[in-house]
């Protein structure tokens, strides 16, 4: 959430139909259902050493991987997680919007784990002492407070000057274009994105149409949804994808 590095992997396995009700899973055994190419965008503090670092200014290059292992005609289904993985999943969206050659990607839905938050800077400092945990002390220390400086001075003072010429991706994403499904995974004990804030994105993206479903995990931590609820998280993720690629 704090930082701005990020881990993501492409899973290599029409326009979606998907309604809010859960729709049962197939198992993968209907004639001429395709799996979906998988995005997953991590948070930095993703300790998963399969997965390539990098950053958000290298947005474009993600999207141009799916030329070059030739499955850019492939369903495209995004994995997000928490605000560093929805900083860039921003990105993506501008670059499938506004860029010629990615315009014609079938992306058929997007999952958003423990995201996406407003600000909170508790939170945000949360996340990035897990991102920072291994550096010494009084350094990890000195960082946490030069960012919270550089928050307060950017929320509060240059608020007005940025939001000339630069929008939150928070407030963009509630007004997102997109129109595939999204499932919001989410709890009410996460401390570092709040519940509300993902409930009051639910509310904004079914207000814009949007086939949208959330589930509140209620007891598990930021991004431990799935650790905690292994077999109830896979089938909703599972699900989710057969019904995104099943019309």
């Amino acid at each position: 959430m704090a930082s701005a590095e990020l881990d993501y992997t492409i899973e290599i396995p029409d326009q979606p139909c998907w309604s809010q009700k859960n729709s049962p899973s197939q198992s993968g055994k209907e004639a001429g259902t395709r799996q979906p190419v998988v995005i997953l965008l991590g948070w930095g503090g993703c300790l998963d050493k399969n997965l390539a670092k990098y950053s958000a200014i290298y947005h474009k290059r993600l999207l141009e991987l799916l030329f070059d292992y030739e499955i850019e005609r492939e369903p495209l289904l995004f994995h997000v997680f928490s605000n560093a993985g929805v900083m860039l999943y921003r990105y993506v969206l501008e670059l499938l919007q506004t860029h010629r050659r990615f315009c014609h990607l079938r992306v058929v839905g997007a999952v958003f784990d423990s995201g996406p938050g407003d600000s909170n800077l508790v939170g945000a400092l949360r996340a990035l002492s897990t991102v920072l945990k291994h550096w010494p002390a009084l350094l990890r220390l000195l960082l946490l407070v030069a960012f919270a400086l550089v928050v307060v001075l950017a929320h509060y003072l240059l608020a007005p000057l940025t939001a000339l010429f630069h929008t939150h991706f928070y407030d963009q994403l509630q007004d997102a274009g997109s129109r595939w499904p999204e499932l919001y995974l989410y709890s009410r004990a996460d401390d570092v994105v709040l519940a509300r804030d993902v409930e009051r994105m639910v509310e904004a993206r079914l207000a814009q149409r949007v086939p949208v479903r959330s589930v509140d995990f209620v007891s598990s931590a930021h991004v431990s949804h799935l650790r905690d609820y292994p077999t109830y998280y896979t089938s909703l993720c599972v699900d989710f994808m057969h019904s995104c690629v099943q019309c």
